[in-house]
């Protein structure tokens, strides 16, 4: 499947939505980012990314119940929120929004790049468990700390 070519602004905030849902969807089943991003696919996720904006009109608890169930995700164990009272626990839009900015930057590095297949890597790095883990400082670092760490391939 094609992306489709957007302003810069729409692709921000389309990536924004598809980060967000995989933040969701993951949460909601407990399981990995990297789980999720590797159920949905490739084709699953650039056409999130390409409806984008019909797509975030949906009510996120009947878009990622239908993904879900259509994609056979079951529930893991992987839970990155319980026990956490006493920190604050990032909304799926907080973090959304770390890993937009993270893969936005990596893909206007590399203009020729398919920004959904660097969606996948990202989230099936490294930097996803780091990302996920709201005890640290990663998730509110800045984002050209969060990119140099990524190239690097450890927090820097």
């Amino acid at each position: 499947m094609k992306i489709e070519i957007k302003t810069k602004e729409q692709h921000h905030n389309d990536l924004f939505f598809v980060c967000s849902l995989v933040e969701y969807i993951a949460r909601k089943t407990k399981n990995d980012r990297g789980v999720i991003v590797n159920a949905l696919g490739e084709d699953t996720l650039t056409k999130l990314y390409n409806l984008a904006d019909v797509y975030h009109c949906e009510n996120i608890d009947k878009v990622s119940d239908e993904l879900i169930t259509e994609k056979h995700i079951s529930r893991g164990n992987y839970d990155n929120i319980s026990g956490l009272t006493e920190v604050r626990i990032p909304t799926h839009f907080d973090i959304g929004k770390v890993y937009e900015r993270l893969i936005s930057t990596l893909s206007e590095e590399n203009e020729s790049a398919n920004v959904i297949q660097i969606l996948i890597e990202v989230f099936s790095s490294w930097i996803a468990r780091k990302i996920d883990n709201y005890r640290s400082s990663t998730y509110y670092e800045n984002n050209s700390y969060l990119t140099a760490s990524y190239r690097l391939g450890h927090i820097a």
